[in-house]
């Protein structure tokens, strides 16, 4: 009787082990749902530059480069208005850049979101900030070093911001003036001294702001 009951424990211990990793195999399923990819891994469809910006864009195994004088690159939607923006992106040393958001299509540094991706250049706003909304939205210490390629995240709801750095919130600010409401998605290139990657570009929709 005894070898059955321990037969028996053998046999349900075996039984939770196996189905435990279909569980979590169902977990990442329903995360992955509702994810649509901006960057198709071999060119630049879906995105445009504006004809005054300079920037080079180019697609290198697999990965988007941007180098060169100032510029953005723009995805062709311009009507994003509330979603999880999220990129892998890698910058150089002394390099800028940024992941703006809800921005006008437009030259020079056009008008938007932007959270900043700036790991040892001379401004003291670094990756994980959202630029320019004051001291509680912006980050001062390195997050992420030069040359390693990390996740920021992004999601817009309202004039709900938050931005996440490899799973961390970073920024948790709520815009008041809900200065910029819909637009596109771009990518910036700072200057001649950057260098600046991606290698994944996605975002998940959410539902539209209601009205009043």
């Amino acid at each position: 009787m005894t070898r059955f009951l321990i037969a028996l424990g053998l046999l349900f211990g075996g039984m939770a082990l196996t189905a435990a990793p279909i569980a979590f195999a169902d977990d990442k399923k329903e995360d992955d749902k509702g994810w649509v990819q901006l960057f198709n891994g071999k060119d630049l469809t879906g995105w445009k530059t504006h004809p005054q910006d300079k920037a080079k864009w180019e697609v290198k195994d697999g990965i988007l480069v941007g180098s060169g004088p100032a510029g953005h690159l723009f995805s062709e939607r311009g009507d994003y208005e509330n979603f999880v923006y999220r990129v892998e992106a890698k910058i150089n040393d002394h390099g800028n850049s940024g992941q703006y958001f809800r921005t006008q299509y437009g030259p020079s540094f056009p008008k938007g979101y932007e959270a900043q991706i700036n790991s040892t250049h001379r401004d003291p706003v670094k990756t994980g900030s959202l630029y320019g909304f004051g001291k509680e939205a912006t980050v001062n210490d390195m997050l992420v070093k030069p040359d390693e390629w990390f996740t920021q995240e992004v999601t817009a709801d309202g004039n709900h911001i938050v931005i996440k750095v490899n799973g961390k919130t970073t920024v948790d600010f709520v815009d008041k003036k809900n200065t910029y409401t819909k637009g596109h998605f771009a990518l910036q290139q700072h200057d001649p001294g950057t260098v600046v990657m991606f290698r994944k570009i996605e975002v998940k929709e959410l539902p539209s702001s209601k009205k009043e």
